[in-house]
Formats: C-alpha cells, structure tokens, sequence
C-alpha cells in the first residue's frame, strides 16, 4: 500500500509518501510544494493543484492522510491555509479517491503513544519508524510523513474516510 500523507500549509506544503509492506514501512519520496509570496492567493491555489496532482500522478497513493487545521491566534493565516486544505481535499479525492484525515494529536499518539507529545519526539520516531538516517528536513515533510505513519498505523475500520 502506497500512502501520501500532507502536512497543509499555503506558503510551504509537505508531502511524505511512504510504502506499507506488512507492518514494514519506508519512505519512497518525501518534500515540500512551495509557492511564492510575490504571487496572489489564486495563483498560489491553482500552483498548489497542479504540483500535488503531479506527485499523486507519479506515485498512484493508495490513500491520501492529511493533517486536520489547528487555528492559532493568526486568523489571516488559518483562512489561507483552509483555502489551500480545501485544494489539498478537492485535489486528494479526485485524482486518488481514498482520503483520511487526522487531528494533531492522533498523529502525535500515534507515532509516540502521546497525543501531547513534543515536535522533536514526533521527528525522531518519523526517523526510527522509516529507518532515515537522519530526521526528515524541512519539518513540513517530517510532518507529511509523520500523516503518513499514523494512517499506516490504524486499523481500516477506524480511519475516517471523507465522501
């Protein structure tokens, strides 16, 4: 099973695609999907579409594993990465049919058993889990990854698939 897991974000996306042999997993590509700032909200959206339909076109994801939005205290920057989280869906469900999304603090639980658990404690099991030699840089991808890893981690019956 291929899965692509999505870290969204409008400026910098993260992508991590992994492999699910079994209970073995590994990383086949993992990165981000930047767009520039010099450009409009638009422009930045339909970049976004076409950069991730391109990485789901070169490896066919059996499943889609987003990370669910957690609003700070900057509304400004939470509506643009909802605009660019509703791209990443539309895009996911289209080109690959098999979308599960996952809060913080599921991934967080389970990759490290704590749904409270700190950035570097989440990279570091990324890096355990798929056997890197180092953690996955930018933290965009180790968090694209670390979506990745939680869907490969739960049951078919307990994932929630959107429609």
């Amino acid at each position: 099973m291929i899965i692509l897991g999505i870290d969204p974000g409008y400026a910098t996306i993260g992508y991590g695609v992994v492999e699910k042999n079994g209970s073995y997993l590994r990383a086949i590509d993992y990165g981000t999907i930047e767009t520039p700032k010099s450009e409009s909200i638009p422009v930045r959206l339909a970049m976004l579409d076409e950069a991730l339909t391109k990485i789901i076109e070169k490896f066919h994801p059996d499943a889609v594993s987003v990370e669910e939005l957690f609003f700070n205290t900057n509304i400004t920057t939470g509506i643009k990465v909802a605009q660019a989280r509703g791209v990443i869906l539309v895009c996911a469900i289209k080109a690959c049919g098999r979308l599960y999304e996952y809060t913080p603090l599921q991934i967080k639980q389970s990759l490290t058993g704590n749904g409270r658990a700190e950035k570097k404690q989440v990279q570091y099991m990324v890096q355990a889990t798929l056997n890197l030699k180092s953690i996955p840089k930018p933290d965009d991808a180790a968090d694209a990854l670390a979506a990745a890893i939680c869907h490969a981690s739960m049951p078919e019956y307990s994932a929630r698939i959107l429609n």
